[in-house]
């Protein structure tokens, strides 16, 4: 059986399939997929058998219309699908899916849950609980297919070479924590003068700290960081997306905000302490068998306001953030060291 599989879109949100996919492979062993996703991504199913990255170019040939038109016969012209899983359910996988549907392919499609967390995100009358994980959403449209995941295993990914560079990092025998201290939302960022306190104390605590972020200014940030306390190493514009995977692979912690970092970890069953504040675990956007208590958050009425952070605070004192302690995230990273690490040494969302 061949299957297509669409998910566009945030970096975060295309590594939470990886670790579905991984199931879905291991208990259908005649199963083969095409994952279609942003061209820049591909470094997130290597190694992963029987399942073929295929870029697509949203920004170039295939923009618009015309360009999913174009990407349809691109795929099409390759050995004939069994049928098609839509896991984002936007206008543009929409589209490519129609095209299938109209050639005879059964396509089924993502539910996002939205009334649900519109019910968790309103100001009044807040239902705040549990809602159905990402994860899950996405095996329910494998299962639509035929294609059920019966029950999630620790299928362990290989651990990737370390760049040489970093090789003498790595030796010291000291823990090696990563720290992510950007999201793509400012509702969703520890206030960086306070994350830089973590950071120091970390470094200060006998570990080395490797610094994540992206774009140019965050990389200037990072730097400035790197010179400023001893023992921390800025990651952010020196190496690859595959490389940086790569280093995430061997860390024994994570430090994240609610961002792709936190699913990048989580996909090499690195232990995650991740830090919310607009957003909540709750919405269904936590790391792959993450223990929910691994969260640092604060209690507060308006929490959550958002499900993606893009909402801007509506107390305007961003007090989610502000009066999260930062010897909290402190205390429960050393408290994950102490546990060796384990991702899976209690109780997590996914089993």
């Amino acid at each position: 059986m061949h299957i297509l599989v669409i998910r566009f879109s945030a970096m975060g949100d295309v590594a939470m399939t990886v670790p579905v996919i991984r199931n879905l492979l291991h208990q259908h062993p005649s199963l083969r997929i095409t994952f279609v996703s942003n061209a820049f991504l591909a470094p997130l199913f290597d190694g992963i058998e029987r399942c073929q990255f295929f870029p697509a170019h949203l920004k170039e040939r295939h923009k618009g219309l015309r360009g999913m038109y174009g990407l349809y016969r691109e795929l099409a012209a390759l050995p004939r699908f069994d049928g098609v899983a839509d896991l984002h359910n936007v206008l543009r996988s929409r589209i490519l899916g129609l095209f299938f549907k109209k050639a005879g392919l059964k396509v089924s499609v993502l539910d996002k849950g939205r009334s649900e967390k519109k019910a968790l995100t309103r100001k009044d009358n807040k239902e705040c609980r549990q809602l159905t994980p990402m994860h899950d959403r996405y095996q329910q449209v494998f299962a639509q297919l035929g294609l059920p995941v019966f029950s999630y295993q620790d299928i362990q990914p290989v651990k990737k070479n370390i760049p040489t560079a970093l090789l003498p990092v790595f030796a010291t025998g000291k823990p090696v924590i990563g720290v992510a201290p950007f999201a793509q939302y400012r509702e969703k960022m520890y206030p960086l003068e306070k994350m830089k306190s973590v950071v120091q104390q970390l470094a200060a605590a006998n570990n080395v700290v490797l610094l994540f972020g992206g774009g140019p200014e965050e990389t200037a940030v990072l730097q400035q960081w790197e010179q400023d306390i001893f023992s921390v190493f800025n990651i952010a514009g020196r190496y690859t997306f595959q490389d940086e995977l790569a280093i995430i692979s061997n860390l024994n912690l994570v430090v994240s905000m609610d961002s792709a970092n936190m699913h990048f970890a989580s996909i090499f069953n690195v232990p995650v302490v991740s830090v919310w504040g607009a957003t909540h675990p709750f919405a269904g956007f936590y790391g792959w068998r993450q223990p929910l208590e691994n969260a640092v958050q604060v209690d507060l009425y308006c929490r959550p306001c958002s499900v993606f952070g893009n909402k801007p605070c509506y107390r305007g004192d961003h007090a989610c953030m502000n009066t999260l302690d930062e010897a909290l995230i402190i205390a429960k990273v050393n408290q994950v060291l102490l546990a060796g690490g384990n991702p899976n040494a209690t109780s997590t969302l996914h089993r």
